[in-house]
């Protein structure tokens, strides 16, 4: 447990100290949600929609796209090669990574509902148990698929492009940045198999309308099955060696 607590400390430590990292997970996000919801964010409850839709945002970023480049320019320098030869079980340093990274997920979550209370008199959470599980488990979800990606993708410099690829489509389809309601037939059937739209499903019912986390079974099951087939395929693709050598 010590050696855990150790890493993960040395993990939120070099997020810290990585000042692009730390500007790019709590300024775009809140900039972001700041120019939407000055376009769309007519009423409370636009506000409060929109700040559901950023958080689930910020959750495939930061979980899915963070950990994915993280873990990829890692391998191809080396770091993850050095680790292995270390007494630090490779599933311990994987946790302290999925972990760390839920920490921020949760701290970048805090920012987007507190300029949408401030700024635009957003409404604070219905169910606060509900949404911070609706974190929980879509940090979880995305972070099985950023594993995934970062297994598959061979090119450090590669990856950011491969990130951005799927997250920002994936967020655009997804109600992510307003309302997603107006779609060509062929988009709103990729959308309903994306699982971002899922995620901001649940969030958006716990914030605004108070529902409890289960009483969307089908979102969990999505999240949840989307989130299997990524740490499926990172349990049998993953690698800790440089690739592009």
């Amino acid at each position: 447990m010590t050696l855990f607590v150790h890493q993960l400390r040395a993990e939120q430590l070099i997020f810290w100290r990585s000042r692009e990292a730390a500007i790019f997970v709590f300024l775009f996000p809140p900039l972001l949600f700041v120019l939407l919801a000055s376009v769309f964010g007519e009423g409370s409850d636009d506000a409060s929609e929109l700040v559901a839709g950023l958080i689930g945002y910020a959750v495939a970023n930061t979980a899915l796209g963070g950990l994915a480049i993280t873990l990829v320019i890692r391998r191809e320098y080396g770091i993850l090669k050095r680790l292995r030869s270390t007494p630090l079980p490779a599933p311990l340093y994987l946790t302290a990574v999925l972990l760390s990274s839920l920490l921020v997920v949760v701290l970048q979550s805090f920012v987007v509902v507190a300029l949408g209370i401030g700024l635009f008199d957003a409404q604070l959470p219905e169910n606060w148990p509900s949404f911070l599980l609706a974190l929980a488990l879509g940090a979880a979800a995305f972070a099985g698929l950023g594993l995934a990606i970062a297994a598959l993708v061979r090119s450090g410099e590669a990856i950011a492009a491969v990130v951005n690829v799927i997250i920002l489509p994936m967020s655009f389809l997804s109600g992510s940045f307003g309302p997603a309601d107006s779609l060509p037939e062929a988009l709103e059937v990729l959308a309903d198999v994306l699982p971002l739209g899922y995620l901001i499903d649940l969030v958006l019912g716990a914030y605004v309308d108070g529902d409890a986390l289960w009483e969307d079974p089908t979102a969990i099951a999505v999240l949840v099955a989307w989130g299997a087939v990524g740490y499926v395929v990172a349990r049998r693709r993953f690698g800790w060696e440089p690739r592009e050598r």
